[in-house]
């Protein structure tokens, strides 16, 4: 993997001119070649489909509705308008373009201010040397007018840095609204996975309950000891005392599906069953060497990165000379009705010029501190995209493995499923013992909820993959700022490569 610093790179303004940092050299995610598809569970219907890998297709914009269910969609769409999270970071990024616009307006055109005064005054007979006239009126109108000229970019790289300062809180914002989408998905999956896993344990509650009658009624006519019946009556406590767990985690997860919808927990949520999630069968998959232009938090490390760059060159500006030029024109008179006669203007021109000498070595200190936070923030841009190509790494194995643990968890089901039903068939006509029937009560209660934890294990690193290779918030409209697409308008004032040299 091959990074370059911007450090190296100089232009013509004093500093260096920023270049994103290539890509890495990288034709594939993982070390190993993954399969082109999963493997199939096709007696779970839509949620065993294969699921194919297509390197380079682009993943649609709302890539939620992949799983084409009405509710998640609703789910979805009521967080991006109503998160606090998502409002709080497009009100970051507004504060940054004024702060851009502020800069620009500061440093880039000269400051002019009208000012006027009028004034009575009395001065000392002692001090003005006569006796007369030691009180009077003055007023003055002039306009002032000041620019330091920016000789060697200094400025210019300052507002370069606010502009990235832009990009980052655009990228930010943009992370903030992937982020949000990734949880809300992946919380109601959760949310439907718990609610399954206690439909499932009720159904088995309710076989037990009816093994239980059976062995109570044997008993009552002597056909049994009494320790069949308590041994019954322990697995069926058991499998209830179970409950309640679940029922705590599945309130804690609607719980935390509110707070990212952006509503209390006691309000009303769609309701997300795990049937009717489709599993997408294509599996759009961003090529290695466009994911650094993909992930929003690459490409806010990326900003930062830039900022820092362009700070070298503030710094590097503040050693040389700089030149300021100022002026005045206006009015001077001790009436207010002269105050406009020819006779009563006044003018001024002025340059003054400004080398440091001597500061102490303050100045070349910052320059190399500046060159040190540019190191450190390129460090901190490789971090981040090691990480995220690990995340797709992570993902991709996970989801090729994950077909493989269904497929072995729902035939695992099925043997134990098939058990359980042959051994109660032959535990009624006393073809087995009740020993065998415990046992295969037991199996069949621990792979059943397997088999929908791996289902919901499918579900969700599926979101997890999309949400990786950056969720396709390119391909949003660029359109004016209304609602979630705002993330993508982008500043009017170019920021990259150098733009102000």
């Amino acid at each position: 993997m091959i990074f370059v610093s911007p450090v190296l790179l100089t232009g013509c303004l004093v500093g260096p001119n920023f270049q994103p940092p290539p890509s890495p050299a990288t034709h594939r995610y993982t070390d190993e070649r993954l399969p082109e598809h999963t493997v199939a569970t096709p007696s779970l219907g839509k949620a065993g489909i294969v699921q194919h890998f297509k390197p380079g297709r682009d993943i649609p914009h709302e890539w939620w509705g992949l799983f084409q269910s009405k509710s998640l969609d609703q789910l979805v769409r009521l967080s991006l308008k109503n998160s606090p999270n998502l409002a709080a970071a497009k009100a970051a990024l507004a504060q940054a373009r004024e702060n851009l616009l502020s800069q620009i307006g500061t440093t880039l055109f000269p400051s002019v201010d009208l000012q006027g005064f009028g004034q009575r005054q009395r001065f000392s007979d002692d001090t003005i040397g006569f006796n007369q006239g030691s009180i009077f009126n003055l007023f003055n109108v002039q306009a002032n007018v000041s620019y330091t000229l920016d000789l060697f970019g200094g400025a210019r790289r300052a507002v370069e840095a606010y502009g990235a300062q832009v990009d980052y809180q655009q990228y930010q914002l943009i992370g903030a609204y992937l982020a949000l989408t990734a949880n809300v998905v992946t919380t109601a999956i959760t949310v439907a996975s718990f609610k399954a896993q206690i439909a499932a344990t009720l159904d088995l509650l309710r076989a037990q309950e009816v093994t239980l009658n059976i062995l109570t009624k044997q008993f009552d006519l002597g056909g049994i000891s009494r320790t069949q019946v308590y041994t019954q009556e322990t697995l069926v406590n058991q499998t209830r005392a179970s409950l309640p767990s679940l029922q705590k985690r599945l309130a804690q997860s609607k719980h935390a599906l509110a707070a990212l919808v952006g509503v209390l927990p006691s309000c009303k949520l769609p309701e997300l069953e795990l049937s009717e999630l489709t599993l997408p069968a294509n599996l759009p998959v961003v090529l290695p060497s466009r994911l650094v232009r993909m992930r929003p938090d690459i490409q806010a490390s990326e900003a930062l990165l830039h900022a820092a760059s362009a700070q070298i060159g503030v710094a590097t500006a503040n050693l040389l000379p700089q030149v300021t030029l100022s002026g005045y024109y206006g009015w001077t008179a001790m009436t207010a009705s002269g105050l406009f006669d020819p006779a009563n203007h006044v003018w001024s021109v002025m340059s003054s010029f400004l080398q440091p000498v001597f500061r102490g070595g303050a100045l070349q200190a910052q320059r190399r501190a500046a060159i040190d936070a540019c190191q450190q923030a390129f460090q901190q841009y490789r971090q981040t995209v090691l990480q995220a190509f690990q995340n797709v790494a992570d993902s991709l194995q996970a989801i090729e493995t994950d077909g493989r643990i269904l497929k072995a968890q729902r035939t695992a089901e099925i043997a134990a499923r098939n058990s359980l039903t042959l051994a109660q068939s032959q535990y009624r006509l006393g073809g087995a013992s009740y020993i065998v029937l415990l046992n295969a009560q037991q199996q069949y209660q621990q792979t059943r909820i397997t088999r929908i934890q791996a289902q919901t294990n499918r579900y969700n690193d599926t979101a997890g993959l999309l949400q990786a290779l950056g969720g396709g918030w390119w391909n949003y409209p660029r359109t004016a700022c209304q609602s979630q697409r705002c993330i993508v308008k982008r500043t009017n004032v170019k920021t990259r490569g150098g733009a102000y040299g």
